[in-house]
């Protein structure tokens, strides 16, 4: 395996831990830098540009599928690889749609790793095994992955602060999270509600979990 460049985020110091371990373990493969927010890893993969990012898809704040959105704009070479826990066919989706060219599930074998990087660094994708190939087959058939996304015509700020808001954070919170003062997120939540024409918060949860924004209820 030639040098590989490879960026690390998730918000699980223990799980990022134990995935660098794992990296290690592979000839050729550097890690060069590591997040545990979504906006921090933009930032780090706009001043590193890896070959790899290896996203966690359920960061708070801004998640993996936002992040993958971003990076494909601050740095179009890198490639990136989805760790997920979850199979269900809609974070598969967004995944795809925001530009992933791997899935990989956290419970996968340890030796799925280098498959998915030298699949990735091939040009290829990567699933893991578990994702069904005829489901995503499906997605192609039907052009579901062109389908509109849900949240089309929201900005980037307003899908971090819809995120925050259907993780069950204040408004004080979220002005904490994102350095903004409270009239300001205030601003933001009634315009994303008034856009997505959604008046209360069940129904924006619903929504966020449809989209692949938050996990969906157990």
């Amino acid at each position: 395996m030639s040098r590989i460049r490879v960026l690390l985020a998730d918000d699980h110091t223990l799980i990022r831990a134990g995935v660098r371990a794992l990296l290690g373990t592979i000839p050729g493969v550097e890690v060069v830098a590591e997040a545990g927010q979504g906006q921090e890893t933009v930032e780090l993969i706009e001043k590193h540009r890896p070959d790899v990012a290896i996203l966690d898809i359920g960061m708070p704040g801004l998640n993996g599928v936002e992040v993958a959105a971003r990076a494909a704009k601050v740095s179009p070479k890198t490639r990136v690889i989805m760790l997920s826990m979850h199979a269900d066919p809609s974070y598969i989706r967004q995944a795809l749609r925001a530009g992933a060219s791997g899935y990989l599930l956290k419970e996968a074998a340890v030796e799925e790793l280098p498959l998915a990087l030298n699949a990735v660094m091939r040009g290829e994708s990567y699933l893991t095994p578990k994702v069904s190939q005829a489901v995503v087959q499906g997605f192609l058939r039907e052009g579901d992955l062109a389908a509109p996304d849900p949240l089309e015509g929201l900005t980037g700020r307003q899908r971090e602060i819809m995120q925050l808001v259907a993780e069950g954070k204040s408004t004080k919170e979220i002005a904490a999270v994102l350095d903004l003062s409270v009239k300001t997120v205030e601003t933001h939540r009634a315009r994303l509600m008034e856009r997505l024409g959604i008046h209360d918060l069940p129904s924006l949860i619903r929504l966020a979990m449809r989209a692949g924004l938050i996990p969906p209820a157990e």
